[in-house]
């Protein structure tokens, strides 16, 4: 029987490839189905039903074939759409937080010079209290004092100006009223 079937392994080819449109995978899934004739050859009774059976075999790759490679698209589709969702979420968030450092930051020009200049320094451009004290000469005390001072200050302007939101975190400011300090 495996001689009849390979005798016609190009007519079983010729059929996959025609079902699949992929050369190289026609050729594993034939290569599987001749390993399955050769496990469950003994299946078939006669000679003459040997063909019809492996072309069922051979369907039934396709199949399997097509249900993996669907599953596999959903997959991917789905990981694409968290991905966009990811991708719009992180946006959005830099859009509100360019929006609210930007209020924040006019806010922060009305203060006293040393105070903005320890905010810039600090907490926007990240240095180091004890770095900004040597710039500045003074204290690394007497700098996480100004710092304590210039955010207060900060925190004072911003809930004048912004209200009730600034009590939320500015997620949802709507005030967009120009500082009045």
């Amino acid at each position: 029987m495996i001689e009849r079937l390979l005798a016609a392994r190009g007519e079983f080819l010729a059929f996959l490839e025609k079902q699949l449109r992929d050369r190289a995978l026609a050729e594993d899934l034939l290569q599987d189905a001749f390993a399955r004739a050769l496990e469950r050859g003994d299946q078939v009774r006669d000679e003459e039903s040997a063909r019809a059976w492996f072309y069922r075999v051979l369907r039934r790759a396709v199949i399997d074939q097509q249900r993996r490679a669907g599953a596999a698209a959903r997959r991917l589709a789905r990981l694409a759409e968290a991905f966009d969702e990811e991708r719009r979420d992180e946006r959005l968030a830099q859009e509100l937080e360019r929006a609210v450092c930007a209020c924040v930051m006019a806010l922060a020009g009305t203060l006293k010079p040393e105070y903005a200049r320890a905010l810039q320094r600090v907490d926007i451009e990240g240095t180091r209290v004890q770095d900004f004290a040597a710039e500045t000469g003074i204290a690394p005390g007497n700098a996480s004092v100004r710092l304590f001072r210039a955010r207060a200050a900060l925190r004072e302007r911003v809930q004048s100006a912004c209200g009730a939101c600034a009590e939320h975190g500015c997620l949802d400011c709507s005030c967009r009223r120009a500082p009045e300090h």
